[in-house]
């Protein structure tokens, strides 16, 4: 049979290793701010198992009390870890309340009251609280994404949950002999042996978490245009393609904007590139401030931009044309003598169910009206849309009507 020294000598030799390796990942990532929470709480478990066994060589109870409080802060400190992980609020006042408490606890029943039996549900709440409140986010959506790292940590932390659960009613009912950390019987070791195996899960399951949370980043920048932060073109697509699906569907219309600056070039061979790329990065900051909440704007290439406008009519189109021209003009006239003036030109499109699930159809579309609106002198927008028939029986899918507006 495995005596609990042997098991608390592996569990100490575990969270060494666990620690070294968040030690790592901390410093490799310094950003990623959950990872300073389990280092310190892998060498925190660590140390406190280790103060703990040192009552196999004493007759004092004060190693036990020491070496529990630490343990039950370790339990804390991974806590605050996927608080940290979910961006939410890390209270240091809970923590320590919890690990004040329970130390208090402990000590009455070491010096005061002589109880195994209340030192071991003193010692079990203090591990089951902090791991009951995260519970919450480990299932909650990331950003509208499952994190299936998160989900295993949320399963693991709800076994452990449980062994202590199962810990404290045999202690109370006196099931399985005494449950102690001296008694080396059957049923504590099987219980230590557990503790072990779902402690190293719990944290191999924060490397999952981690390990999700960086594939989304990486999935994210694979979207980003490098320059600007908008959307990419492939985002655009992929918008697109969700967009004409959507419409479909419900029959809603969705409006695209397809936007060129002007003279681009001429800024680029006078100004030189710098000077274009700062032109681009300004742009997409005055444009994003006459967006809706739920807009896209990406950049198509070079100087082109797009923005979808989900359920919007060719009317509503033209109102967010309007103010995106409006505000570079308005950015132009305040230019001074060593800024760069931006103009733009845009051509608005509406989904039909012409279009139906082509984004290219749609894309051809406001490439029209955007051609119309370059060719009546740049520095306005033009809106393509298909005219109202006369008569039902007149109505054609080829009368199509452009809108010029300076």
């Amino acid at each position: 049979m495995l005596n609990v020294p042997t098991l608390w000598t592996a569990f100490v030799v575990n969270f060494l290793a666990l620690g070294l390796i968040w030690a790592f990942v901390m410093r490799s990532y310094p950003s990623f701010q959950a990872a300073r929470f389990w280092t310190a709480s892998a060498f925190a478990a660590a140390a406190g198992a280790g103060i703990a066994m040192l009552l196999m060589v004493t007759n004092s109870l004060i190693p036990l009390l020491v070496g529990g409080t630490i343990v039950i802060l370790s339990g804390c400190l991974a806590a605050m870890g996927i608080e940290r992980f979910y961006d939410s609020p890390v209270s240091w006042r809970a923590t320590l309340l919890i690990t004040g408490l329970s130390f208090a606890g402990i000590a009455l029943f070491v010096f005061g009251h002589d109880s195994s039996t209340m030192r071991i549900v003193i010692y079990s709440i203090g591990q089951i609280v902090p791991l009951a409140l995260t519970l919450k986010l480990l299932f909650s959506r990331e950003d509208g994404r499952v994190n299936y790292g998160a989900r295993l940590t949320g399963i693991i932390a709800m076994l452990i949950i449980a062994i202590y659960v199962l810990r404290i009613v045999a202690k109370v009912f006196l099931i399985g002999g005494d449950f102690s950390f001296v008694q080396f019987n059957t049923p504590q070791s099987v219980v230590i042996l557990a503790l072990v195996f779902l402690s190293m899960s719990l944290n191999f399951g924060f490397l999952v978490m981690a390990i999700d949370r960086l594939r989304n980043e990486v999935a994210d920048l694979a979207l980003m245009d490098d320059l600007t932060g908008v959307a990419n073109r492939r985002l655009l697509l992929q918008r697109l393609s969700e967009e004409c699906a959507r419409s479909e569907r419900s029959n809603q219309p969705f409006a695209l904007l397809v936007i060129d600056l002007d003279s681009f070039k001429a800024i680029n061979d006078n100004h030189g590139h710098a000077a274009g790329d700062a032109c681009l990065q300004h742009f997409t900051l005055m444009a994003q401030t006459r967006l809706r909440p739920g807009d896209t704007l990406a950049r198509a290439g070079g100087d082109e931009f797009c923005i979808v406008l989900p359920a919007a009519t060719s009317r509503e189109g033209a109102m967010v044309a309007r103010r995106i021209v409006e505000v570079c003009r308005e950015d132009a006239a305040a230019c001074t003598a060593n800024e760069v003036p931006i103009a733009v030109s845009i051509g608005v499109a509406q989904w039909t169910r012409e279009v139906g699930g082509f984004p290219d159809r749609l894309i051809a579309a406001a490439d029209h009206a955007l051609y119309v609106a370059k060719k009546e002198g740049k520095n306005r927008y033009s809106v393509y849309e298909t005219s109202p028939p006369l008569a039902p029986e007149a109505a054609t899918t080829s009368d199509l009507v452009l809108r010029r507006h300076a």
